[in-house]
């Protein structure tokens, strides 16, 4: 009889699945719509730790250096990621400023820090009080973390301004590039039901 973190949602049409265990390299997909379900993965868990604990030190040297520098008609203005946010709130928008730093710095990691404290007890197979209400933040938070978005929005910023004035990428640039990359396949690499179903196992 299939347990509960057998039975799956898919996200594309809604239908309700009992999925099988499936071995590495096997995917699961919705027999309704074709939309991947479930997709296992060889260490799937431990890619997950080392590419989340990578994008952290990445995030952090973002946050520590010069974002970009911008020099136009003898002006120079250089840049770093929570000073975007100071720039914003002096201009009188507060909530814009507090939602910028939260979606581009703080939900990120944030997710970070709950993958780590999910994926240290499960691969150590030490029970942990946090585990379901980590695996649940976990994926609420996913929706709201807006890194991609930002980088590639910079990006197509820089391709504008060139020609409008000297524009000098910093190494919080090239960090926060990297850690996008990280970022992405960190969440990439983790199954929510394989994770499900680590939690499942270690509950009393």
């Amino acid at each position: 009889m299939a347990t509960e973190t057998d039975r799956a949602a898919c996200i594309e049409c809604d239908l309700v699945l009992s999925l099988p265990s499936l071995q590495p390299g096997e995917n699961a997909t919705c027999p309704r719509c074709g939309h991947v379900i479930s997709a296992c993965r060889k260490d799937g868990i431990s890619r997950s730790l080392a590419l989340a604990i990578s994008a952290l030190v990445l995030l952090a040297l973002a946050n520590s250096f010069p974002f970009m520098a911008l020099e136009a008609q003898g002006l120079e203005k250089v840049m770093t990621l929570p000073r975007t946010a100071v720039e914003l709130h002096e201009e009188g928008y507060a909530v814009l400023a507090v939602l910028v730093l939260g979606v581009i710095v703080f939900v990120p990691g944030l997710i970070l820090l709950t993958v780590v404290a999910l994926c240290v007890p499960i691969l150590r197979r030490h029970p942990a009080p946090w585990l379901v209400s980590g695996g649940r933040l976990l994926f609420l938070l996913g929706p709201w973390s807006m890194a991609e978005v930002f980088i590639i929005g910079v990006i197509v910023s820089l391709v504008k301004i060139v020609h409008l004035a000297h524009v000098e990428v910093g190494l919080a640039f090239w960090s926060y590039a990297s850690f996008v990359v990280c970022f992405t396949a960190t969440l990439a690499s983790l199954d929510r039901l394989t994770l499900w179903r680590e939690i499942e196992r270690l509950k009393p």
